[in-house]
């Protein structure tokens, strides 16, 4: 997922933040490997990813949040 707005992110159940959350940590933990061999063109890419799941994480808490309060 490329630059994801926060709009979209917002839209989407838990499960599949959960789901997004796990592909964005693979592609961050494989992006880590390509800089220590050398090998990664898109450094910008990094930073992208780490702002994106914090992004999903502070939406998960909220969500969370909701949940307590209406219950």
């Amino acid at each position: 997922m490329a630059a994801t707005k926060t709009i979209e992110l917002r839209d989407l159940t838990p499960d599949q933040l959960e789901d997004e959350l796990i592909k964005l940590k693979r592609e961050q933990f494989n992006m880590r490997f390509q800089k220590a061999t050398g090998q990664l063109t898109n450094t910008s890419r990094v930073r992208i990813i780490r702002r994106t799941i914090a992004r999903l994480k502070t939406i998960e808490r909220e969500k969370a949040g909701k949940t307590v309060q209406e219950a």
